[in-house]
């Protein structure tokens, strides 16, 4: 009698346990079934364009990642934001070369405001010195009008032409624990910017920057910073890829390592351009702190060409006007510039990923559009061979992706026109 109470007693146990798992299961239902579903539209886009047959075939090798963001304007020309993409992947390396260079130089005006020190701004000179035999010092800058380094000087370069001494320099005045804890205070801790760029230095080089000053027109000091020397952990990427390097003449046939590289994802990067480009469309904590002469400082020369400046002046046979816009106009030197269309962008091409963060606006058909892109352009595997595949995969990939998405969006029909006069510049020589 006991032994048989008993096994009815286990059976009914056993009964509600499973009973109360398929609860717990039903109850996880729902949030499952809230997960987005697949997006489709770039992949019809892409589909649609026979010139993008081989990308589609072989997106995942060359690890091709898109984000494209639909902006439509309400009654009161406030943009509303839609994501779209295709192959994202969140937690894939690419290297993102200089588009690093677009939240270094926000930061740097970032900086000088929560500084706050009278006679202190962007167009203030600047005197990097040197602390190690590792480090250079910049008391003249031969590309200024007059001579003098400013952080406005090297943003423009950057803009312009991809300066990567102007990137080494503001990331010397930021220092890289500073840049490190804002990224991370802005909703960006996978990000890591973590080196100088065109110079050979280690890891324990790269943590310290130079000691910077900034001088009067009398030569009077204003503010003076010490050297530094991050000593805060930076995360181990443990990053191999590929199948071999070359070490001078030497071909290594090991992955190259990654791992003490910078790391910034596309999602991130694209957010990082919508923040300066519409700041009101994030959180405050996650703005980047501009006043309104620092975002249209930006503005204006992540726009302009190589041949709208006067100091730097860049040689159209080397630097022509689409030099940087890889997005709509690929790597084509005699491709007419559309002067309705404006590219508020920042490139980076390295170790064969070639990538672009890009806000497009047509002033004369009303159309904008955030679009973001990275392509890896190495088939064989190698690195450091100076045989990356830009011009065969990368640029043209760029150029016709740039044309289609924004067809598709002077196609789309919008309910408001939207008003882009806060966009709009004047690009006089200077």
């Amino acid at each position: 009698m006991q032994e048989g109470l008993a096994v009815y007693l286990s059976m009914r146990y056993l009964q509600l346990s499973v009973i109360l798992l398929c609860s717990l299961c039903l109850q996880a239902q729902p949030s499952a079934l809230k997960r987005p579903k697949q997006d489709t539209l770039l992949e019809s886009i892409l589909r649609s364009h026979p010139a993008f047959a081989d990308i589609m075939q072989h997106h995942n090798d060359w690890n091709v990642q898109i984000v494209y963001t639909e902006i439509n304007r309400n009654k009161r020309n406030k943009p509303i934001f839609t994501d779209h993409s295709f192959n994202l992947q969140p937690g894939a390396y690419f290297y993102p070369a200089s588009t690093v260079k677009m939240p270094i130089a926000f930061l740097a005006l970032e900086k000088l405001n929560e500084l706050n020190i009278l006679g202190l701004d962007m167009h203030t000179t600047m005197l990097t010195d040197s602390a190690t035999a590792k480090q250079d010092h910049v008391y003249h800058h031969p590309l200024a009008g007059d001579g003098r380094p400013t952080i406005a000087h090297y943003i423009k370069q950057i803009f312009l032409v991809s300066d990567n001494d102007a990137y080494n320099r503001l990331y010397e005045f930021l220092g890289q624990e500073f840049i490190q804890r804002k990224l991370k205070e802005k909703g960006y801790p996978d990000a890591v910017i973590r080196h100088r760029l065109s110079v050979s230095l280690t890891d324990a080089q790269n943590r310290q920057t130079n000691p910077i000053r900034f001088i009067d027109s009398t030569g009077k000091t204003i503010y003076e910073q010490p050297a530094q020397n991050n000593t805060n952990s930076l995360p181990n990427l443990n990053v191999f890829q590929g199948k071999g390097y070359m070490r001078g003449s030497k071909l290594i046939n090991e992955p190259f390592n990654f791992s003490e590289k910078n790391r910034v994802y596309l999602q991130d990067l694209h957010n990082m351009l919508k923040a300066v480009m519409f700041p009101e469309s994030v959180a405050a904590k996650q703005r980047f702190k501009l006043t309104q002469t620092d975002l249209d400082f930006l503005r204006r020369w992540m726009s302009s060409y190589p041949c709208e400046s006067k100091y730097p002046e860049y040689p159209t046979n080397e630097y022509w006007p689409s030099y940087v816009k890889f997005l709509y106009y690929g790597s084509e030197k005699q491709s007419p510039i559309q002067q309705h269309i404006r590219i508020f962008n920042k490139v980076g091409d390295a170790y064969g990923y070639l990538t672009d963060i890009s806000y497009f606006a047509d002033f004369q058909n009303n159309t904008e559009f955030i679009l973001s892109v990275t392509v890896y352009c190495n088939s064989d595997g190698i690195f450091n061979d100076d045989h990356y595949d830009y011009d065969k995969i990368g640029f043209p990939f760029m150029r016709d992706l740039g044309k289609a998405v924004y067809q598709h969006a002077l196609k789309r029909v919008k309910k408001h026109t939207p008003n882009l006069k806060n966009f709009v510049y004047t690009y006089q020589r200077d």
